[in-house]
């Protein structure tokens, strides 16, 4: 556990560094900006699709978990106007007596904090805040209801949809990343392109694997509490394979099969840990880098 330990301290820090961070931002902002592009030209035909889906589902429970959906929805928003008006009240002070690193750290401690602090909140009187979103609910046409929770389901679908982009695209910038970290902090090697050919396969894999097994698993998202340990258990089948042959371009192939046999709950702990950063928004675009980083770090030095 001392080495998982400083594999994410390592990860951490390196995320940390202004020209890592320039980059995450640029690739999470463009997943975004892309998905949300192609929200704009096909909403229509996803809100139709969420329809179809909340048809199927009995109003009590399309109501129950519609509240419960509705709760994450405004939890979301809360921590995103928190951290917004946190750096419209103090950002430019921060600018001018902070280095960049240091503006980095802070900017993402204060999107943590605020996500966490707004979470506590709405878990601990998740009963109150869940009977009284019912109670909203009711008020309302089963078609008004049925529209909104088809509303969530979209963008649920397009959440999705990012974080696999993210995922991607963090795959394409990992062997820069890496070998930098590599000439840093060990001895200077090069890459083999059939390892970048291999993971970029696992990549596409486990994206199709990922899709299919979201679409068998749909109807257990509408089941509060399972819902979330169902959405934890893709996002790990989609990350593992990815996230281990990513960190794995600069070390020796037979080392990495050595370690990935004998530390294998090792690295499931490194994927845990980094699918965890896509519960939180903004601060998923870290969550593949992350993952990577830690990983390579903890094969480097077993």
């Amino acid at each position: 556990m001392k080495h998982v330990s400083k594999a994410m301290v390592f990860a951490f820090q390196e995320m940390l560094r202004w020209h890592v961070m320039k980059f995450v931002l640029a690739g999470g902002m463009a997943a975004t900006l892309l998905w949300l592009g192609i929200g704009a030209m096909m909403w229509d035909s996803l809100i139709a699709f969420g329809s179809k889906i909340v048809e199927m589902v009995p109003f009590s429970m399309v109501r129950s978990n519609g509240a419960w959906m509705l709760a994450t929805f405004l939890w979301f928003q809360i921590t995103l106007l928190s951290f917004a008006l946190f750096f419209a009240f103090f950002g430019n002070l921060l600018l001018r007596k902070v280095s960049k690193e240091r503006y980095s750290f802070i900017s993402v401690a204060a999107l943590t904090f605020s996500a966490f602090f707004w979470g506590a909140i709405f878990f601990f009187k998740a009963d109150y805040i869940h009977v009284r979103l019912e109670r909203v609910l009711s008020w309302f046409p089963y078609e008004t209801v049925e529209k909104g929770i088809a509303a969530l389901i979209a963008v649920y679908i397009l959440y999705n949809a990012a974080i696999v982009t993210m995922l991607v695209i963090s795959h394409l910038f990992t062997p820069a990343l890496l070998e930098e970290i590599e000439i840093r902090e060990f001895r200077e090697d090069t890459v083999e392109i059939d390892k970048l050919v291999r993971t970029f396969r696992y990549t596409l894999k486990d994206t199709f694997l990922f899709l299919a097994a979201s679409v068998l698993a749909f109807p257990l998202l509408f089941v509060p509490v399972l819902n979330v340990a169902v959405q934890l258990a893709l996002w790990m089948w989609l990350y593992k394979d990815t996230l281990t042959h990513s960190a794995s371009l600069f070390v020796a192939r037979n080392e990495v099969d050595e370690v990935l046999r004998s530390h294998r709950w090792a690295m499931w702990f490194l994927t845990f840990a980094a699918v965890m950063f896509n519960f939180v928004p903004v601060v998923n675009f870290f969550g593949p880098l992350f993952g990577i980083v830690a990983m390579f770090y903890y094969l480097r030095t077993r």
